[in-house]
Order: structure tokens, then sequence, then C-alpha cells
């Protein structure tokens, strides 16, 4: 008779770490691929991450006596901080935090509740270092086809997205809320993600580099407008050209209508522009936007150029046109005609040219996570979700992700942004709901806590927390020496339940 015990699958376990609520076989993975079954025992893929110096726990201070003897290093950089990066969740919401660390800061006895959170109330928000036009205020952001959210309004020198958000992760089609999960996930950490633009341009973003526009890597963003870039280096064109204009998509410069020319006593040119005259000297619209020069259309910059008044111009007037970045620039002379003809540019302007550039900053991509706190994650702080509100309002309690500031938004409830490039590699996951999982860290004194009605049974000291599994980084903003440390148990994730 054959053993049917040999035959007998062995059990799947229920996880309970999200919604999913996934049955994982032994030796697999969940749909997450952040938690497996190993012999029957449900763990935890990612190590638990701590900062080994450069803490954010803050020594909170309450009396102006404690104050006076503070040195204002918030930062307490000889101080290991457990970040929520690998703890894991409180989901089904009742738990207690996963890890809730007690530590002597400077003699002050404080508490770090750590935990991950299932954000479905999630985004990024990106800045783009650069004059180029990638798209149209409200236009469309794509990913594989899938809409995952919008351009926002610009900002001095750089372009601005808005990405994610509940609408597109749950309001839409299921793929949409795939894409934009997935994107999400790849661009919280630091991975590169190409997305294009309706009516616009394709990009490749990725946190902490320069974006791609078009096919085009961005050096520099730019040094100002073109009304700002006259001020900056008008006395330095002065004695070497009789005319400048700094061609903008924003606002393009004309140097002796400006008042900065005048004001050095430059004589009036002549020389005109197209485009909507705002205050002397500054002209809005002078062309579309486009990628061109100061983030125009225009690829000959004569064409801005209108016919040059005879009464004022004069057959040899010296003509300089330059972009915000300075990596375009054009040199003329007049003819008798009064028409520009190009010209051999002399060294000093050819150096105010390289000055511009050298004046303007690396063009990069910057992503800020921002999420809602919501009261299942509250809970696992306190039995009394609203307390914990309050005391973050009232600069109690120390808000973190991964170990980097957060800064939290003025309002209700408990919403945050974090740079990214401030946390550990690898800080976020996923649940396939789909939602991110994010670290997310209260640092509160240990008699506040207790006050705030938290789970004090719960408080461990730092050295029981600590174990050989667990991933150590440098502090925030130095180098991470590792990139995706697997921990023990990571051969789980080659199969999945």
């Amino acid at each position: 008779m054959p053993d049917d015990t040999a035959r007998t699958k062995p059990e799947k376990i229920r996880c309970d770490a999200c919604p999913v609520m996934c049955y994982i076989a032994d030796g697999k993975a969940g749909a997450c691929d952040r938690y497996a079954n190993h012999g029957g025992e449900l763990v935890r893929l990612d190590p638990l991450t701590v900062i080994q110096s450069g803490a954010q726990a803050v020594a909170f201070l309450h009396d102006d006596a404690q104050a006076q003897d503070w040195d204002g290093d918030v930062i307490q950089g000889d101080r290991t901080f457990v970040t929520a990066v690998g703890a894991g969740t409180t989901y089904p919401d009742y738990k207690p935090a996963p890890f809730i660390v007690s530590q002597d800061v400077d003699g002050v006895d404080m508490v770090t509740v750590v935990t991950e959170g299932i954000f479905s109330y999630c985004g990024v928000k990106v800045k783009i270092d650069t004059d180029r036009h990638i798209g149209h205020e409200r236009a469309v952001v794509r990913v594989d086809g899938e809409a995952i959210g919008h351009v926002m309004t610009s900002e001095y020198g750089s372009k601005m997205l808005s990405l994610g958000g509940v609408e597109h992760l749950t309001g839409g089609s299921k793929k949409e809320g795939r894409v934009t999960c997935d994107a999400l996930l790849q661009l919280c950490n630091r991975e590169a993600v190409t997305m294009t633009i309706d009516g616009g341009a394709e990009l490749v973003v990725q946190a902490g580099q320069p974006p791609v526009i078009n096919g085009q890597p961005e050096k520099l963003m730019r040094v100002g407008c073109g009304s700002a870039t006259i001020g900056m280096f008008a006395k330095q064109w002065e004695p070497h050209v009789d005319e400048v204009i700094v061609v903008d998509d924003h606002i393009t410069g004309v140097l002796t209508e400006h008042e900065a020319g005048k004001q050095l006593g430059m004589r009036p040119s002549g020389i005109k522009i197209n485009g909507r005259r705002s205050t002397p000297g500054r002209y809005f619209q002078v062309a579309e936007p486009g990628t061109g020069w100061g983030g125009t259309d225009v690829e000959d910059p004569l064409t801005i150029l209108r016919p040059a008044d005879p009464k004022l111009a004069w057959p040899g007037l010296r003509l300089l046109m330059v972009s915000t970045t300075g990596e375009q620039w054009a040199y003329f002379t007049l003819d008798d005609d009064l028409c520009p003809e190009p010209a051999e540019i002399t060294p000093p302007l050819l150096q105010s040219c390289e000055r511009i550039a050298e004046n303007c900053e690396p063009s990069l991509c910057s992503v800020l996570f921002m999420g809602g706190a919501g009261g299942s994650l509250r809970a696992g702080v306190t039995e009394n979700p609203v307390r914990l509100t309050h005391s973050v309002k009232d600069a109690l309690t120390y808000v973190s992700c991964g170990g980097a500031e957060a800064y939290v938004w003025p309002g209700g409830g408990i919403t945050f942004m974090a740079d990214v490039m401030e946390m550990p590699t690898n800080s976020f996951g996923y649940v396939p709901t789909p939602a991110l999982v994010a670290p997310i860290e209260f640092t509160l004194r240990a008699d506040d806590y207790a006050a705030l009605g938290g789970h004090v049974d719960h408080v461990k000291p730092v050295d029981q927390v600590l174990n050989p599994d667990i991933r150590k980084v440098l502090p925030t903003g130095g180098p991470d020496p590792h990139t995706r440390q697997h921990h023990r148990w990571s051969h789980a994730r080659k199969g999945r339940s």
C-alpha cells in the first residue's frame, strides 16, 4: 500500500501583514515579496535597518533650563537609530507597532515607535531641474500608457510633477493601479522610470540623477530668468558689448532697456524683439515653450528679433544673445542695413557665457514621498490615536521616514513628506491591493509616550532589538554601504504562493 502521508503537501500558512491575506506554501514568498513561509513560520524577508550613527532621535526639551544646556544638535549623530525599514506592519491594525524601542539620549529616556505603514493615500512630488518644456500644466503623465499623475505648476528653474495618489491607485482600472504602484515604488527606491506627458516630452526620472528629456540628459538648471541674468551680469557686459538679449521662456531680458543697463549709462540700442512687454527690458511670450534656447522652441535666436529701429541702432552695433544656462550663445554685429551678421565672439564675452554656466547648479531629479498616516497606523502607537496627532502638532513627537526628517503638513491628520535620497536604499515595498509600504517612526520622551496612552508594555531597550541580521547603514545623507542586502531567508523570493 502506498504511503498516503508521503503525498500530503505541506500546509500553507496565512499571512496577515496586509489586506491581501496570502496563503503561502513552505519556501515561498507572498505576493508582496516581503513575507515568506520558512518551515511553517512567517518571516520578514528584509532585515530591520538601523542607522548606525546620525540618528534622528531628538531630545525634546520642555523647560528653559534644559534648553540652555542643549547644544543644538538635533541629529544626535552618535546614536544608533532604529528605522522602520524591514520592521513589518500593524495590520490588521489592532496590534502594537512591531518595534517600540527605548534609548537614553543625553540622560533623557526616549522612545521610538517603529512601523511600516500601508499607504493607499500616497504619492510622490517630483522636482525636475530644467527650463525645457516637458508639458503644459495639468497635462497627464503616463507610464506604459496608464495615467499615473499630472504636471504641476512650475517653480523657479524647475518643472514639477504630482504622481500617484489614491485616485490612480484605486480609482481607475486594475492596470492603472498596478502601473501606478510599480512606478511609485521604483521612484521611491531611487530607480529610473520612463514616462510620457500628453502633448509633451518623454522623460526618464530617477532621484538624484539628471533628467533625460527626449533622449537628452540635462546638465544645468538656469541661473535665473532672463531679467535676473541681466541683473547679475550687466556690469560684466557693459564694457564689451552694446546689447545683450537673454532668451528665456519666462522673462526674456534686453540689457539696454533693463534698469540695470540704464543705471550703467548704456545707450539705447534700438534692437527690438517679439513678445509682450512687461516692464522695461522684460518681455513675456517671445516664443513658444520648447526644448531650445531658455526653454523656448527657438533654435535660431535671430527668429525672435524684429527690425531694428533706425533712429537708435547703428552699423557695427555689437549684439550678444545667450540662454539662461549659458549653454547657447551667439554673437553678431549689425551691418550697414542694420541686419545682424555673425561675428567672432570676444574673449571677455565668451568668459561671461562660461560664467553663466558656472553659476548654474547641476540639473537633478528630486523625489519626495508623501503620505497620510491614518488611524490604523496610529493605533500601533497608542490606544487613543488622536493623541498621537495632537502630540505631533504640539512638537512633542518627532516624525521621521526611514530615519529621514519628515515635513508634516499643517491642518488635520499626519500628512508628511520626506526626501527619498535621505533614506536608506530600498526603504519602500508594496502590497498588491495596490499600495506602497513605507517606513515611519515616531520619537518622543518616554514620559510623554506613557501620557499618550502608548503601548508601554511592548517597549524594549534598543540593545534587545539589535541582532546580527540587522542591516546597518551610515548616517542619513552619507553613502549606503548596502544596496539590497539579502536576509538569510531571501531564497524564498524565488517562488510565490
